[in-house]
């Protein structure tokens, strides 16, 4: 029988690993690798899920770890791909801070969110006391990267990577969420996901680029 230590070790493992994949896609310039993990984060999160619902005896877990797994490791991935090759995207190269200061500037986040869960995690028990401040991280790093990109596709993914880090923290300090939010928040994620390939298109369409600055060009009209 495994103890509840060794369950709260592989928690605060699989955290580890959702936040070195988290500065793996900050400091990403290929989109097609970012894209993959985006996978990878989706495959971390549905094994934490997993771990936590036997941990802790909640079968309702396990349904939301299949729904991670077949939403954020197949279906938005493949949806992404299918949206990057009829856009014809393969790089983004253009960020507004260059990557060696955007990690500095993400190694100084970490420690922020870290500060700032750490009353929280001071209340905590088990694997939430490490997890908190993990998913507080993950959030931050996912929102620098949507803000310190110039193309809109790796801007989604740094929002749905941000999403992940707020479900990461309600899976492991809360053992989750009612099953009729997680659904409903599944299917606002892929609703989200159809919406902004949509919006990919019409800016492309229009302004030849998918670089969001064209769109200030509509100011001036």
């Amino acid at each position: 029988m495994i103890s509840a230590a060794w369950f709260d070790q592989i928690i605060s493992l699989l955290a580890a690993i959702l936040l070195l994949i988290s500065f793996a896609m900050l400091s990403q310039r290929r989109i097609l690798s970012l894209i993959e993990l985006f996978a990878w984060q989706g495959a971390v999160l549905s094994a934490s899920t997993a771990i936590v619902a036997y941990s802790a005896n909640l079968h309702h877990l396990y349904y939301s770890a299949a729904i991670t797994f077949a939403l954020k490791v197949v279906a938005l991935p493949w949806l992404l791909h299918r949206l990057i090759r009829r856009l014809n995207v393969r790089w983004d190269v253009e960020t507004m801070i260059n990557i060696p200061s955007t990690m500095l500037i993400g190694l100084a986040l970490v420690v922020f969110a870290f500060n700032l869960a750490q009353p929280i995690s001071q209340l905590a028990t088990g694997a939430a006391r490490h997890t908190i401040g993990i998913a507080t991280a993950t959030v931050l790093l996912s929102f620098l990267m949507m803000i310190t990109r110039r193309k809109a596709v790796p801007q989604v993914i740094g929002f749905l990577a941000m999403e992940n880090g707020l479900f990461f923290a309600a899976t492991s300090a809360t053992h989750g969420m009612p099953m009729v939010v997680e659904l409903g928040i599944a299917l606002d994620v892929l609703v989200g996901t159809f919406i902004f390939g949509i919006f990919f298109f019409q800016i492309r369409e229009t302004f030849d680029s998918l670089d969001i600055r064209h769109m200030e060009k509509l100011k001036e009209r």
